[in-house]
């Protein structure tokens, strides 16, 4: 699942490309706030934010409830509020962005140069704004599928060895915590695949580590004293008597407990 997000991160990213920067379209309020808003709205009708994986940029409570009836199955992480779609919107924007279009804004501003438009005039808007923030959203979206999955990535290494967390948990430690779930060898393989390097070394690693540590610090929150010890002298796997309480939510069955990204 991993590498089918990562590919369409890849392949959003180079049709993106071919579009100048279009820098207005980026500016607060204006069109991509509402291209985003408006897609959203759609996908939320339709139950897409229900799913565990999935996460707006548009608050929540803004959004239209879902036509469709909920399906039922078991919950597989503990209950959280961790959302970093703010952070990736604007390193998208702010960063992203510029650098993907410079080689469409140049070749722009040489076209309008030799035709004798010049200035402010010639460079970075090619008017191709449905065309650009269309592929915006589909990145934005797989781009925070991606890091929001980090939350399974943590729940299953919790789950394998919740003594090793509870204690950095309870005390909170992000740096050990971060070292507990970080896999080099998994990294440098990752970025060696990608054409998109610095875009995964600067940004979407970094923010699923965030999400990830984000999400067990608070792994132990409704547990009680009790469960919380269980956990922490367990050798390995979750004890039944520290099991959090089922819920109900609605969850794509492509979601595992076998995580290890």
């Amino acid at each position: 699942m991993l590498i089918r997000l990562e590919d369409t991160i890849i392949f959003a990213l180079i049709e993106r490309a071919q579009f100048a920067h279009n820098p207005r379209i980026y500016q607060p309020g204006a069109w991509l706030d509402w291209f985003i808003k408006e897609t959203e709205s759609f996908h939320a009708k339709a139950r897409r934010y229900c799913s565990p994986d999935e996460y707006p940029f548009t608050p929540i409570d803004q959004l239209p409830e879902p036509v469709l009836d909920p399906f039922i199955i078991p919950r597989l992480l503990h209950a959280n509020n961790v959302n970093v779609n703010p952070s990736i919107l604007s390193f998208y924007v702010y960063s992203i962005v510029p650098a993907i279009s410079r080689q469409a804004s140049l070749t722009l501003s040489a076209s309008r140069r030799a035709v004798g438009i010049k200035g402010a005039e010639e460079y970075d808007d090619d008017d191709n704004y449905g065309s650009a923030t269309t592929i915006d959203v589909q990145i934005l979206q797989a781009i925070s599928k991606r890091v929001h999955y980090g939350k399974f990535v943590s729940e299953s290494k919790f789950r394998d060895h919740p003594a090793d967390f509870v204690p950095h948990i309870l005390n909170p430690n992000r740096e050990v915590l971060e070292a507990l779930i970080t896999k080099p060898a998994v990294e440098r393989a990752l970025l060696e695949r990608l054409s998109v390097h610095d875009l995964y070394e600067k940004y979407i690693i970094p923010l699923t580590k965030e999400v990830e540590v984000d999400y067990l610090l608070q792994r132990l929150d409704g547990l009680s004293p009790e469960q919380i010890e269980a956990l922490r002298t367990s050798k390995g796997g979750i004890p039944p008597e520290a099991a959090t309480a089922t819920a109900t939510s609605s969850v794509p069955p492509n979601i595992a407990m076998t995580a290890r990204d």
